[in-house]
């Protein structure tokens, strides 16, 4: 066995030198057999393969390119008379028919919109929890907190001023005033 290994190591050394790896293919009566296709790759030839790919990509990329510019320039020679010609014609078409494209495109997305609003709002009112429900609930919350708050407070301060009978807008008492602290008319 220590021959079998020590003959491949010597004989079948992988690409980029190292020795072991490989398979070791044994045949019929101890000889081995290998692809020898797979042997000896030269580095220079890897290289050249890869340089004369790479050669005939970008070349054939280029003519395209080439090619490409041509036609371009031939039809912009073609057209820029017509263009001159019917400009009066055109010009005004473009405009009325890019406005007409994004009336529509406009007014679909308003219309989108709405529909996907009103869903929203069906959803929340017959109890469903779509998304966005929770930050909605919150800022509710926040806003009745805020404004027992501040009824308190305003409360608080006409109580303060009943008691007093200092402040502006409390109640007072006199000839002529009514209620409020203003003069009735």
């Amino acid at each position: 066995m220590t021959e079998i290994h020590q003959t491949y190591g010597q004989q079948h050394q992988p690409y980029g030198g190292g020795g072991g790896g490989g398979s070791i293919y044994v045949g019929g009566g101890g000889a081995m057999h290998h692809n020898q296709h797979q042997q000896n790759v030269s580095p220079r030839v890897h290289q050249a393969v890869k340089a004369a790919t790479a050669v005939t990509a970008g070349g054939s990329l280029l003519i395209l390119s080439g090619l490409t510019l041509a036609g371009t320039v031939i039809a912009l020679t073609i057209a820029t008379p017509l263009l001159v010609i019917f400009s009066p014609v055109l010009v005004p078409a473009a405009i009325t028919l890019f406005l007409l494209t994004t009336g529509f495109l406009t007014s679909g997305g308003f219309g989108v919109a709405a529909v996907t609003v009103l869903s929203w709002i069906y959803k929340y009112a017959t109890g469903g929890h779509p998304p966005g429900s929770d930050s909605l609930d919150q800022a509710r919350d926040k806003l009745g907190y805020k404004a027992r708050d501040l009824k308190g407070r305003a409360e608080h301060a006409t109580g303060m001023g009943h008691q007093t009978g200092t402040g502006m807008g409390h109640h007072q008492t006199g000839a002529g005033l009514g209620h409020h602290g203003r003069a009735d008319m």
